[in-house]
């Protein structure tokens, strides 16, 4: 049975933002992550996807912070294999978070008083936001479906249990504040490549992203 690839957005974006590689697989999912609003998030990102996904042999796809759930992901369903694009990839064992340092001490200081961050596109310079975007429609597609998420999300420690990286494994990356973690994938023996470009150069570029995830 050829596998299902389940596409994982950020939390702080939405399904729009793997659409169109999404399009260009023989069989791909993008299950909705939106809306995270209990503790632990990271249960309710797990039952989620869950309850979205076909039977049958999955690949998981995680991109940028949905990489710290994907090991219980992995216990929780049918998986084969695990490519991370652009993600954060969560230790063989421990914990692991979607946050540390400095940029959770950012995300701290953005948080209102209800403990609510603002839009990921809020954080950042207008332009800067729109660089990573091919063109006006794609961003305005993308950026209308963002939630407001949590700062307890970031700050919530997602429970990894050893092992789950037993399966095939593999790291795609495009930018620099991931070159780290691709290091890290590869000193585990992983599969390692990399496409040049921006933390959301899927959208950008899907049919080269599609060709790599087929590969991989």
């Amino acid at each position: 049975m050829a596998p299902t690839y389940v596409l994982l957005h950020s939390p702080l974006l939405g399904p729009a933002s793997w659409a169109p590689v999404a399009e260009r697989l023989p069989s791909a999912v993008v299950p909705d992550l939106r809306g995270l609003a209990a503790p632990p998030y990271w249960r309710e990102a797990v039952e989620t996807v869950a309850a979205q996904v076909p039977d049958g042999p999955l690949v998981l796809v995680p991109h940028s912070n949905a990489g710290v759930f994907t090991p219980l992901l992995c216990r929780a369903l049918e998986v084969s294999r695990c490519v991370f694009v652009d993600a954060l990839l969560p230790p063989a064992h421990g914990e692991a978070s979607a946050a540390q340092g400095e940029h959770l001490s950012f995300l701290r200081k953005l948080a209102d008083v209800d403990g609510l961050l603002p839009r990921w596109s809020e954080w950042w310079v207008g332009s800067d936001v729109a660089a990573l975007f091919p063109d006006r429609e794609t961003c305005e597609r993308v950026l209308a479906e963002q939630p407001r998420l949590p700062l307890a999300y970031f700050e919530e420690n997602v429970p990894v249990e050893a092992g789950w990286d037993a399966l095939p494994c593999a790291y795609l990356w495009y930018c620099e504040p991931y070159a780290e973690d691709a290091k890290r994938a590869a000193a585990r023996g992983w599969a390692v490549e990399r496409l040049p470009g921006n933390h959301l150069h899927h959208l950008s570029e899907p049919d080269a992203v599609a060709e790599k995830l087929l590969k991989m």
